[in-house]
């Protein structure tokens, strides 16, 4: 079973982000925006080539404003790099896979 991003919502956020041992991508997102269809295949990629290194975990902006909110979402797609329950790194706007595994690989050597 290939590992697929985790759905994040208020009731999981704490376990799932807060809580989480491993550093964790939220890829903050929307049904009706494009862009974040465009980047979710590699989203699900990374998800796999990164298992047990990095979790990977969907937020949906319209299911859960105040979370986007509480952490300045404007745009989307928006992703957002947590380690020990701190945002370390952001990548707003869809980028190219070799993007997104580079800021990747440098969230994981800090």
């Amino acid at each position: 079973m290939m590992p697929e991003p985790i759905d994040v919502t208020g009731d999981n956020w704490q376990a799932s982000v807060m809580d989480s041992e491993l550093p964790v991508l939220v890829d903050f997102w929307a049904e009706w925006c494009g862009p974040c269809k465009m980047i979710a295949p590699a989203v699900h990629d990374l998800a796999l080539e990164y298992e047990g290194k990095l979790n990977v975990a969907k937020l949906d902006v319209d299911n859960d404003p105040d979370i986007a909110a509480k952490y300045g979402i404007r745009s989307i797609p928006a992703l957002i790099f947590f380690k020990n329950g701190q945002p370390v790194d952001q990548i707003i706007g869809a980028q190219p896979k070799p993007a997104l595994k580079r800021k990747i690989e440098a969230v994981l050597e800090s």
